[in-house]
């Protein structure tokens, strides 16, 4: 059994900035600005739900595929018609805001991701050993605890050794959490207010954890801070910590380490970790740096020798089995882990 297209199309909502304009100047630093204009992206999915084939792939608001790796601006921006800049009117450093790809939904288990390897890197379930993972519920926690995702346009590079950590980066795009109250949806993109950092060590390799909050969430104007996460939000930041150092538990691995003894770093530190990323990237999608394995395929990134056509890009959707009907979930997936204290 086969579903048309059309009824495997969903609409995520998100600000759509930082558009190639002919000066085709890449953004190096933060603009304080909101933008004018509200776009939509939408999502298509292939395969099944619940295999290892399901993707979800993005088109833009004009409906053309597009990387959320590469082509989703990583900062919002004003729009620019016909390549005359829009007035902008400025904001706050309170108000800068990023883009959000929201990979896991708040509660759930199936260990979405950007497949940075494949061309548009679409979203998938990761796969070890054969099998799709899941992340496992380690008591009190239910699946992920926060909508869980990545900032677009930003890279972890695994040959760069971290100055404060120590330890060079994971190879992918710069993980966020999202503490606002709304359940998200895979491959929804939301504009989201940083507010802090943790750094975890995983297997030796720095993996940034950015704390985030849905500007559209009711208590956004109220939190600007990592303090005032733990003074309005109290046992928040703890849960956090404590879901990371044993959500590998259950696997047969060690509890996971930290840098700094577990303390978050304030939003200043988090906007120079996402400034040096989002840097990392750019050299990538210039083949300034050397990516390996990484897709580097996009529509819109100016001075890329990555970029191609809409045909090309087309192609490579087409390409993949169109969506079906979602296979069962493993028996385990509503398991619950009780560790010792």
């Amino acid at each position: 059994m086969h579903f048309s297209l059309q009824s495997c199309l969903r609409i995520s909502t998100a600000f759509f900035g930082a558009r190639c304009t002919k000066r085709c100047s890449f953004l190096t630093h933060i603009s304080p600005y909101y933008p004018r204009k509200m776009m939509h992206y939408q999502t298509e999915e292939r395969g099944r739900p619940n295999t290892t084939d399901y993707r979800i792939y993005f088109k833009s608001s004009d409906g053309k595929y597009i990387s959320p790796f590469h082509d989703i601006p990583l900062f919002a921006e004003s729009e620019q018609e016909n390549d005359v800049p829009q007035k902008k009117v400025r904001k706050t450093e309170n108000e800068v805001l990023c883009n959000m790809v929201v990979e896991v939904p708040r509660w759930s288990n199936a260990k979405m991701e950007i497949a940075t390897k494949e061309p548009l890197n679409p979203i998938k379930q990761d796969v070890k050993k054969g099998k799709l993972r899941y992340v496992a519920n380690v008591f009190p926690h239910k699946g992920y605890i926060w909508n869980y995702g990545a900032l677009p346009q930003t890279w972890e590079d695994p040959k760069h050794t971290d100055k404060d950590t120590c330890c060079c980066g994971d190879n992918d795009p710069i993980d966020v959490c999202d503490i606002g109250s709304k359940v998200c949806s895979s491959g929804q993109v939301i504009q989201v207010k940083v507010l802090g950092v943790l750094a975890l060590i995983d297997e030796g390799e720095t993996d940034w954890k950015v704390i985030v909050i849905n500007a559209e969430d009711p208590d956004a104007p109220a939190l600007n801070s990592i303090e005032d996460v733990r003074k309005k939000r109290p046992g928040h930041l703890e849960a956090t910590v404590d879901w990371f150092k044993k959500y590998k538990i259950p696997d047969g691995k060690p509890e996971n380490k930290f840098a700094f003894n577990g303390q978050f770093k304030d939003k200043d530190f988090a906007m120079e970790v996402i400034r040096s990323t989002h840097e990392h990237w750019r050299a990538l999608v210039q083949k300034q740096d050397n990516g390996g394995e990484i897709n580097c395929k996009n529509l819109s990134v100016c001075e890329s020798p990555f970029k191609c056509s809409e045909e090309e890009t087309s192609a490579v959707v087409k390409s993949a089995p169109e969506c079906g009907k979602a296979d069962s979930l493993p028996a385990d997936v509503d398991k619950w882990y009780f560790l010792p204290k």
